[in-house]
């Protein structure tokens, strides 16, 4: 029989002991908002796929590739989905929850820089498609673009050409700008009620530059279009661009490069990043995007590794 002062006695040891655990850091104690957890890492389901084609898995094999590799959160590639189709949403939600794994984002592609209403209006049907596909699945953000001019040859000569191309015989980026401005407005009230917010990404196109992306942000003025951070998609002034754009950062995509990247590889510092992120309190996802050429095996693990180390 316990006693009921045997009881009261071990009660309050408990909480004695319960006491000095959560005072074994005093500056803690005296100030708990002085606690700071790092970024979560995601990985995008890109990062084992990279549009090659003998590595284009199936998204719940990459959500449970990321479970094994430690990673806190997935993000999915929308074009790399076979099969949209509701059961399957809840599929790859469960075996997410399942795996103790966050669904971070939805990157999308859409293009509005064409004259042509027609092509405009399918652009901004497919966004709210997409908006809606993220809200089915429990996903907060999803990543769009402006879309760009498409009069390089292929994606081959655009990135040969550093992103850079001309605009449609007889028009102008302003054109294209107001175009890009009313498409988003067009999908706000779809990306208010379901609580997606679009990221746009530096991508090519009108958004190639941070002054760019700045640019349709400030115009549709609305907390629903914010800024993904692609570390690399400035092929200029990287640092410049991405202080720039960190204010704007509802996510940033995080591209390491092992074995030579596909078109390019760039030199990014990420001791420098996670500083310019820091400075502007983003505490949000960094999406791991691979795109190097050394088997995802090997090269994601040691990708994770080295984006704990600088944003812990």
């Amino acid at each position: 029989m316990i006693h009921r002062r045997q009881l009261l006695q071990s009660t309050a040891a408990l909480a004695a002991a319960s006491t000095v655990a959560g005072q074994t850091d005093p500056a803690i104690a005296a100030d708990p908002g002085s606690v700071k957890r790092g970024n979560p890492i995601a990985v995008s389901t890109y990062s084992y796929w990279r549009y090659r084609d003998d590595t284009k898995l199936p998204i719940t094999r990459c959500i449970e590739l990321a479970a094994d590799a430690g990673f806190d959160a997935v993000e999915i590639l929308h074009v790399q989905m076979e099969d949209q189709s509701n059961a399957m949403l809840q599929t790859i939600k469960q075996r997410a929850f399942r795996l103790g794994l966050d669904l971070c984002g939805l990157s999308t592609h859409q293009s509005f820089v064409t004259p042509d209403a027609d092509k405009r209006k399918q652009q901004i049907d497919h966004t709210i498609e997409c908006i809606e596909l993220a809200y089915a699945m429990g996903i907060p953000t999803i990543r769009v673009n402006t879309g760009r001019w498409g009069t390089s040859g292929s994606f081959d000569e655009l990135m040969a050409n550093r992103g850079i191309e001309p605009t449609l015989n007889g028009y102008t980026d302003d054109q294209g700008f107001a175009w890009v401005r009313d498409a988003f407005e067009r999908c706000l009230p779809t990306a208010e009620k379901c609580g997606v917010v679009m990221g746009l990404e530096n991508h090519w196109g009108l958004g190639r530059t941070a002054d760019g992306v700045l640019r349709v942000i400030g115009e549709v003025d609305s907390p629903w279009l914010r800024a993904t951070l692609d570390t690399g998609n400035f092929l200029e002034d990287q640092y410049r661009q991405y202080e720039q754009l960190a204010p704007e950062a509802v996510f940033v995509q995080a591209k390491t490069y092992f074995g030579g990247g596909t078109w390019y590889t760039l030199d990014i510092d990420y001791e420098r990043v996670a500083s310019i992120l820091r400075q502007v309190d983003y505490r949000g996802y960094i999406s791991l995007e691979f795109e190097g050429s050394e088997d995802h095996a090997t090269a994601i693990p040691k990708s994770l590794a080295m984006l704990r180390q600088h944003f812990s």
